[in-house]
């Protein structure tokens, strides 16, 4: 059963695909990917492993909804700057492709965690790929050749989302992005309050428990702007080595403007 939280971003994701005002495949999409019991179900156990037996932050389905809403604002804020996507510019579809193949990315992204995290981005695109089929068949029955597009580049999206292996669409670029702002000390809350010990993943948590906010807008002089605020310096770890890590290898990087605050102070430009 889906908690409260859940619940409420996706009211929150239906709500802002409704305001893009596209074609009815894009919702459609979105719905049966929140309505899936399978996939809620593989959502709560990859976060299973990552909290209970590893130790690591939320990588379940509250992490993947923040992620696939982050891929969306951004891709909505690209497309009112003029920037075509990857599949755009390879006139093998319209903006409506680039984003099922990006909400389909972020919402699967984390499934490999059911199996541990090492190497999870490409055991992710294992479990991944019979729910990419089974949801595009439904969306688009009778196009084949859209269905094998989308899904190449979900996968992208999946496989790099951890910046270790090299990815060439804006799509992928923009997954790596999305995943990495979602920061904010909400996702270690459930971590830390059942850590006994220093484990492996605790860094992660604590660096995490700092970030206040992570804001996404129209940036001033790039497409996206990124506004981090922390409640210590701690945070400034999952800023430099995680968020930055990804944001450096992303296919995104030249329309981001990325900025971090320490409680009053001025904010610092990294970006």
């Amino acid at each position: 059963m889906k908690s409260s939280k859940e619940l409420g971003i996706d009211i929150t994701l239906i709500d802002l695909v409704e305001s893009f005002n596209l074609s009815r495949n894009v919702m459609k999409c979105l719905k049966l990917l929140l309505a899936s019991d399978e996939i809620q179900a593989e959502q709560e156990f990859a976060n299973t492993v990552s909290i209970i037996r590893l130790g690591f932050n939320d990588h379940g389905p509250v992490h993947m909804r923040t992620a696939t809403y982050n891929a969306l604002l951004m891709m909505s804020l690209l497309k009112k700057a003029g920037i075509k996507t990857s599949i755009e510019k390879d006139g093998c579809g319209d903006f409506e492709d680039s984003l099922i193949a990006v909400m389909l990315a972020a919402m699967f992204h984390d499934l490999g965690m059911q199996m541990g995290r090492t190497n999870h981005e490409l055991h992710s695109t294992i479990f991944a790929l019979p729910l990419i089929n089974s949801i595009l068949v439904q969306v688009f029955p009778e196009n084949l050749q859209k269905r094998v597009i989308i899904r190449a580049v979900a996968l992208e999206g999946i496989a790099g989302h951890m910046g270790t292996i090299s990815i060439s669409s804006l799509e992928a670029g923009i997954i790596q992005i999305a995943d990495g702002c979602d920061m904010t000390k909400g996702r270690a809350r459930i971590p830390i309050s059942l850590a006994s010990s220093t484990g492996m993943g605790h860094i992660h948590q604590y660096s995490a428990n700092a970030i206040e906010t992570v804001n996404i807008s129209q940036g001033e002089e790039k497409p996206i702007r990124i506004d981090i605020h922390m409640t210590n310096e701690a945070g400034v770890f999952q800023i430099e080595e995680v968020l930055m890590h990804k944001v450096s290898g992303s296919t995104a990087k030249k329309y981001i403007e990325l900025y971090a605050s320490v409680r009053d102070e001025a904010a610092r430009r990294y970006l």
